[in-house]
């Protein structure tokens, strides 16, 4: 048997050999078996170097061919191959669509976060503006520029988180350069009487933080809204109007409202504010307390010694303030007896809403 039909009969079973390769790792193993380094074809072509000078065209010629032949086989073999692997692979990764789909629960927004949403869309349908005030204020900003004396309570150290004393006397509790957290809404109305001319009319939604242990009427932060109107010809008569059109749209059209005289540094008069009970309908029982009325906000015409901080003219401009915290409104709105729901983060209690 001469070379040529050595090198025949092994292109023969080397394309058997690739053809009955079931997965790409048996075709590979087919290749170097015949064309790798060690492989069958390449240890007959190293003997071609002891070929005549006449017999090494001719053998040549068809080791090449077989080469050629064997390289196409592996190539088609290869590619069928891999379509097959892949027919299989998107068969298993199919997703069947007629299946019903996995159920994912959708996020909502907070109570808090409705509710203030909504006294803020009842006071700009007023024609009031949302202002913005820094959380970290200013000792001036929060006591001193709304007529709160050295000596009041709130500038205590067991009422008020302080950031930094830069007074150096915490003691005395009166350097107007001491930063701490503010304790209510209201030193954004100074900011925005100092940025702005009257008319002012604006509410002020945001954060605020007191030294109070949390039971189910007291938190130490919570979402303020607070609002300040000023305006030639303001009077008391158009405070008590504005509240009761909140009340009215806030909690129905059949709620009454009361103001009671009360006492706060920036306003004089002053007032709180009662909504009648919407369980008992002001005849009195357990949720009000058997008084018929519960309170919801403090409100009062703005103190002249306010406007002296920023420049005002207390003989041409009156206005009026008030402020409700929106845990407590939320509360009333909705029947909750402990404010300390809305921020435990209970699932079960905020799905309600």
């Amino acid at each position: 048997m001469t070379i040529t039909d050595d090198l025949r009969a092994l292109e023969a079973e080397a394309l058997a050999a690739v053809e009955a390769a079931a997965t790409l790792d048996e075709l590979e193993a087919a290749r170097i078996g015949y064309l790798g380094k060690k492989g069958s074809l390449t240890a007959v072509l190293r003997g071609l170097g002891g070929l005549t000078a006449d017999e090494r065209p001719i053998v040549g010629k068809v080791s090449n061919e077989v080469r050629q032949a064997l390289e196409g086989a592996l190539e088609s073999k290869r590619a069928r191959l891999e379509g097959t692997a892949r027919a299989s692979r998107i068969a298993a990764e199919a997703v069947d669509v007629t299946l019903p789909g996995r159920h994912h629960p959708v996020g909502r927004q907070h109570v808090l976060h409705q509710v203030v949403d909504e006294i803020v869309e009842i006071f700009s349908g007023l024609g009031y503006r949302i202002a913005q005030g820094p959380e970290v204020e200013l000792d001036y900003y929060n006591f001193t520029a709304l007529n709160h004396p050295p000596d009041h309570p709130a500038r205590a150290l067991q009422d008020t988180f302080y950031v930094k004393d830069l007074s150096g006397d915490r003691a005395a509790v009166e350097g107007e350069s001491d930063v701490l957290l503010r304790t209510h809404t209201s030193p954004a109305q100074v900011h925005v009487m100092e940025a702005q001319k009257p008319p002012i009319y604006v509410i002020v939604p945001g954060k605020v933080y007191r030294r109070d242990v949390a039971d189910p009427s007291h938190l130490p932060q919570f979402t303020q809204v607070e609002g300040l109107v000023v305006d030639e010809g303001i009077t008391f008569g158009d405070l008590k109007g504005t509240l009761e059109h909140f009340v009215r749209e806030m909690f129905g059209p059949d709620r009454r409202v009361r103001l009671r005289p009360h006492f706060f540094p920036f306003t004089e008069p002053s007032a709180e504010v009662d909504v009648s009970c919407g369980i008992c309908g002001g005849s009195g029982c357990r949720s009000c307390g058997g008084e018929g009325w519960l309170e919801i906000l403090g409100c009062g015409m703005v103190d002249p010694n306010v406007f002296g901080h920023v420049g005002i003219d207390t003989e041409k401009y009156t206005g009026f303030a008030f402020g409700m915290g929106a845990e407590r409104i939320a509360g009333l709105k909705y029947g909750v007896p402990d404010l300390r729901h809305f921020i435990e983060g209970d699932t079960r209690f905020l799905h309600q809403f």
